[in-house]
């Protein structure tokens, strides 16, 4: 038997079938683009990440050997990107991804109705134009029509739950990413929610990481060419579930990671209310009973690859035509 695990980022996404030993058997990888509607708006068309999604299970799934059939699997993914999907499960609009600065005015309005103390006492983050629930508020405000025809708001972890046949569970640590989640009563919070005036009907239920929510349908096991069986459990946010690989898990260690950013992410036994104050985030780990904070530049993986896409063609193309990576060329 073996594992298959997700990573849905910012500029791409991969599948890695893993042994039980945590051996790589086989892994695929898709890139797709940023959408850059107006200045200071950044977008993913949801439609394109599942195709990539779907792609790279498919090529990993069929270069693994069929002597380890893929039993379960789980996603890591970015944070706070967030997109509205119908009954049906069918996105409305492109998802508003982290570094989007159209949630100005929806920070100030809940620093004014709450205050920051209160946002980061309750979710463990600083007050930031970056959370999902301001995203969410911008829809209702902005494209109210959007927002009303919207079933779920969906991070990209519960987004693959939904889009493999299952209810669209969202881990703890991609709630508190949304900056609207009690990481201490486990649940919603009512006054965030209430400030910004959203349904709480619209958000997914909340579970633990690695929590099994299902046997994914046997028509969509059939599509990605899984065997049919495979259970479908909750990821997380891909710094914590990095940190969790790396074996950042317990107080003294941390992970270094670039990806689309550049990341410190250090394990930490409890919470730590004194981090705010620095600026520093601090929420609940995938690793049971433990927490993180995050130290990270926006300007990490994606300044790479506008590099390689400027500067390095020659490159990319001697990589297309050898199967080695640009990067390394």
């Amino acid at each position: 038997m073996s594992l298959l695990g997700l990573d849905v980022g910012t500029t791409g996404c991969k599948a890695i079938v893993f042994s039980e030993e945590g051996q790589i058997l086989a892994s695929a990888y898709r890139e797709y683009p940023l959408v850059f509607p107006r200045p200071g708006w950044i977008e993913l068309d949801p439609n394109l990440v599942w195709q990539a999604v779907e792609e790279t299970i498919k090529t990993a799934v069929s270069a693994a050997s069929p002597k380890d059939p893929v039993r379960a699997l789980a996603a890591s993914v970015q944070g706070e990107a967030v997109c509205p999907v119908d009954s049906a499960g069918n996105p409305l609009a492109n998802s508003i991804v982290t570094f989007d600065s159209r949630t100005l005015p929806q920070a100030e309005q809940l620093r004014q109705a709450v205050g920051e103390e209160h946002v980061y006492q309750v979710s463990g983050q600083p007050l930031h134009p970056m959370g999902t629930v301001l995203k969410i508020a911008w829809w209702r405000q902005e494209q109210p029509q959007v927002y009303e025809r919207a079933a779920r708001f969906v991070c990209y972890g519960d987004f693959v739950l939904l889009k493999l046949g299952l209810p669209p569970v969202m881990d703890e640590s991609m709630a508190a990413r949304t900056m609207g989640y009690d990481i201490h009563s486990h649940d919603w919070c009512e006054d965030i929610l209430e400030a910004l005036q959203i349904d709480r009907e619209k958000l997914p239920q909340v579970a633990p990481s690695g929590t099994a929510i299902g046997e994914i349908p046997d028509r969509v096991c059939e599509l990605l060419g899984l065997p049919r069986g495979v259970l479908a459990c909750t990821g997380g946010h891909d710094q914590p579930c990095g940190a969790l690989g790396a074996g950042a898990v317990f107080p003294g260690r941390a992970m270094y990671a670039i990806g689309t950013v550049e990341c410190l992410t250090p394990a930490l036994p409890s919470f730590n209310a004194a981090l705010g104050k620095q600026g520093f985030p601090c929420y609940p780990h995938v690793a049971p009973g433990q927490y993180v904070t995050l130290g990270f530049n926006f300007g990490g993986g994606s300044v790479l690859r506008w590099f390689r896409d400027n500067f390095a063609r020659a490159e990319v193309e001697r990589a297309r035509e050898t199967g080695l990576d640009p990067y390394d060329l």
